[in-house]
């Protein structure tokens, strides 16, 4: 089902929030809004959820006016970062919820129910109440209702915030598949952007209410639209007008690089980080502090803070 937003415009405390926004999310695809606290995201996720209406424009749902639409009549499955299971039932019950409100005889309602949680990986878990659940199991409960009554669109804000690193990208992978196999339109909320390009054919990078670069991932971080998308999206360096990702500049000692000529500027590591697979550093230049990132297996050494390097800009 294909979205569009039409000349929105929302305030908030009196200051305007979204300005004749125009927005269209294609049927089908998984459409990740990116950006930092306040800039709207959530907002409009909640435009789409019925849970606020916008002071101005139009949301359609296909060719469906839904601006005043109440919530339970748009169809829609949300996840959310605290899940909002319902404590005292337990999973098979929060999963068959959204089924028995919409009148589906309870042996169906169960049996979906049982098959959604199958899928998600926790049939054997059905009896157990959320509080006999980890973080993540819970998130697969919150999954399994959102999908299971079928949604014309998916919603979910920021579902994996809340668990361990290793959790999310497995949770993420499960979320992603789910989405394929549904095809069901999703609106996916977030800050991170790993989690926006690893699981997004569409990623709108937002900054204060306004879409500022809107594309598939690869666009979007290999080629940014201003500055600010460059940063948000995997933190490049702003040299001068030129905007230079951290993985492109080639670090080596500075004896190496003296007297190379074009595209060569010497500096002094001022701070290293080891990550794992990459090592990041902070290197001070006469352009100013420049960020590189390299893959630790494949450098001779580390450098130290306080050496002198040469670094080689694209």
């Amino acid at each position: 089902m294909r979205i569009r937003f039409e000349r929105v415009t929302q305030r908030y405390e009196g200051q305007a929030l979204f300005t004749d926004l125009d927005l269209e999310i294609p049927s089908g695809q998984f459409f990740t809004l990116l950006g930092p606290s306040g800039c709207g995201k959530t907002t409009l996720l909640r435009m789409l959820a019925g849970f606020v209406v916008p002071d101005s424009g139009r949301i359609f749902f296909g060719d469906r006016e839904v601006t005043a639409l109440p919530v339970h009549k748009r169809g829609v499955g949300m996840v959310f970062q605290d899940y909002a299971l319902f404590p005292d039932r337990s999973a098979l019950a929060n999963v068959m919820y959204g089924l028995d409100a919409r009148g589906v005889p309870a042996a169906e309602a169960k049996k979906r129910a049982l098959a959604m949680l199958e899928r998600v990986g926790l049939a054997d878990f059905a009896d157990r109440s959320p509080a006999k659940l980890s973080g993540g199991q819970r998130q697969r409960v919150a999954m399994a209702r959102a999908l299971v009554i079928d949604p014309q669109l998916l919603l979910l804000d920021e579902p994996l915030a809340a668990l361990d690193v290793k959790l999310r990208v497995e949770l993420r992978a499960m979320v992603r598949e789910l989405q394929l196999e549904s095809k069901v339109t999703t609106v996916f909320v977030t800050h991170d952007q790993e989690e926006a390009l690893a699981m997004s054919d569409l990623v709108a990078v937002m900054d204060r209410g306004r879409i500022v670069q809107m594309g598939e991932p690869a666009d979007v971080y290999a080629r940014p639209a201003n500055a600010y998308a460059a940063d948000f999206v995997g933190s490049a360096n702003v040299i001068g007008d030129r905007i230079v990702r951290r993985e492109a500049i080639e670090i080596s000692p500075s004896p190496l690089g003296e007297g190379r000529g074009g595209g060569h500027v010497p500096g002094v590591v001022e701070g290293v980080e080891f990550r794992g697979a990459v090592t990041g550093y902070r290197i001070r230049t006469a352009l100013g502090l420049v960020h590189v990132d390299v893959w630790s297996a494949h450098q001779p050494r580390t450098y130290q803070r306080g050496e002198e390097v040469m670094l080689r800009l694209p």
